[in-house]
C-alpha cells in the first residue's frame, strides 16, 4: 500500500503532473506526437504506469527539451519527469534510478568532410546542441576548440541541419535513428562523446516522493513495463538501465 504522506508528497494537486519533452522524431527518451496532436512515446507509458499504480489522474506537462524540464520540476510546478542525468541537474532536482543510459554523438551534414568526434574539436567547426542540456554542457566540456550553438528544440535543429547551418550536430544516438531519413546525405559519427541515464527526478527537499518514485521505476524494470514501452516505441534493440545498486 502507498504511503498517503509520501503520496501527498510527490502530488500535492491530487494529480500526478508527469513533464515529458517531445521532438520530431521519437527516441528512448523522447516522445512525439502522433497525428491526431497526442503525445506518445515511451515516457509517456512511463507516467501512465505510474499514475496507474498510484490511483492518480495523469496530468501531462510537455516540453520542447530537457532542460525546460528539469526548471519546471525544480520550481516544484511539475512532479516528476524523467531527464538525463548530469551535474548540473544534480543541484537543482533529487535524482532516482534510471530507466535507460545514452550515448551522445554528433550528426554531420551531407557532404562534411568530419570523419570523427575528435575531428569536432577544431576552430572553425560550428556545435549545435540543444538548450540548457546536459549534451550540450557535455559538447561544450568535450569540443573547447569549436564554437557552440544552443537552440530550443530539436525540431529547430533538425532544420539548420537540412540547410547546413552548422557543421557537428548533438544529440543521442538513438534520437538520430529516427531523424535521418528526414537529412538526406547525414553521417551519424561513431563513438560517443557522453554518456549518461536517463532518469527519474522530482523537485528536491522531496524525500518521500523520491522514494515511492524509485520504488516504482525499479518495479518498472523488474515487472517488464520498461521493456514493453521500448518495444512499443520501435526501440527493440534498446537495453534496459540495470537494477539500482
Amino acid at each position: 500500500m502507498t504511503n498517503p504522506d509520501a503520496l501527498r508528497q510527490l502530488a500535492p494537486t491530487g494529480k500526478l503532473r508527469g513533464g515529458i519533452v517531445v521532438s520530431p522524431a521519437a527516441s528512448a527518451f523522447f516522445a512525439i506526437r502522433d497525428g491526431q496532436g497526442e503525445v506518445r512515446g515511451v515516457t509517456v507509458d512511463l507516467m501512465q504506469a505510474f499514475a496507474a499504480a498510484l490511483k492518480l489522474p495523469l496530468a501531462l506537462q510537455v516540453y520542447d527539451n530537457s532542460g525546460q524540464v528539469t526548471d519546471v520540476v525544480a520550481s516544484g510546478a511539475c512532479d516528476v519527469a524523467f531527464m538525463p542525468r548530469d551535474a548540473t541537474r544534480e543541484t537543482k532536482v533529487d535524482f532516482g534510478p534510471a530507466y535507460y543510459f545514452i550515448s551522445s554523438t554528433y550528426l554531420v551534414p551531407a557532404g562534411s568532410a568530419i570523419q570523427s568526434i575528435d575531428e569536432v574539436n577544431r576552430p572553425g567547426v560550428r556545435i549545435v546542441g540543444i538548450s540548457n542540456t546536459t549534451t550540450v554542457r557535455s559538447a561544450r566540456r568535450t569540443a573547447p576548440n569549436a564554437a557552440v550553438e544552443e537552440v530550443p528544440s530539436v525540431e529547430l535543429m533538425t532544420e539548420m541541419a537540412r540547410n547546413g547551418q552548422g557543421d557537428a550536430f548533438a544529440l543521442s544516438h538513438d534520437s538520430f535513428a529516427g531523424l535521418l531519413p528526414k537529412l538526406p546525405g547525414a553521417r551519424v559519427l561513431a563513438g560517443h562523446f557522453q554518456q549518461t541515464g536517463i532518469a527519474v527526478a522530482v523537485p528536491k527537499g522531496r524525500g518521500d516522493a523520491l522514494k515511492l518514485v524509485s520504488g516504482l521505476i525499479e518495479g518498472a524494470k523488474r515487472s517488464g513495463t520498461v521493456r514493453r514501452a521500448l518495444d512499443a516505441a520501435g526501440f527493440n534493440d534498446a537495453e534496459v538501465a540495470p537494477p539500482a545498486g
